[in-house]
């Protein structure tokens, strides 16, 4: 059983790092940080049934309560059997817990591929998500993410450049 897990308290009410949720996957996306990273795209707004991913991962929108909640089902790679969720948890003075959970069994060439690639290009890809929640909230990461060269060497190979 794989669960890994990205948090950050951020300095504005829940229901502003809300707003960052439902905006995942439209053309004014707050969250992810689609600059750096394949976009999320789904074949139709937010909400149950909704099918799409970013890069080689696809899912389908199994929950969603807006401004506090989104969960993806896994529908590839093949071997990758689970969710993943973003979740908005107010906190006292004016903050809130913004969580990213992936959890899932892996099955075959996934036992491998997960931990080699999948699971450092996710934890960056995560990490530079709540740096993004961060800012878009009006602060400034006090850590922002820095990404190894591991991540680097693979993101070099996808994209056929040297490593920088």
């Amino acid at each position: 059983m794989v669960r890994n897990q990205h948090e950050r308290v951020i300095a504005a009410p829940a229901h502003e790092v809300g707003v960052l949720i439902n905006s995942l996957s439209s053309k004014n996306d707050f969250l992810w940080p689609r600059g750096e990273w394949p976009s999320m795209r789904l074949d139709g707004p937010l909400g149950p049934g909704s099918a799409g991913g970013h890069g080689p991962v696809r899912y389908v929108v199994s929950a969603f309560d807006p401004g506090r909640f989104v969960e993806f089902q896994f529908t590839s790679p093949s071997g990758f059997r689970g969710s993943h969720a973003f979740t908005a948890t107010p906190q006292e003075s004016h903050r809130t817990l913004l969580r990213h959970e992936l959890t899932m069994t892996l099955r075959g060439a996934a036992v491998f591929t997960w931990p080699l690639f999948f699971r450092p290009m996710h934890d960056a890809l995560i990490e530079e998500s709540l740096d993004r929640a961060e800012r878009e909230c009006g602060t400034v990461p006090a850590e922002p993410h820095r990404r190894s060269l591991w991540v680097k060497a693979l993101r070099a190979l996808l994209n056929g450049r040297r490593i920088s």
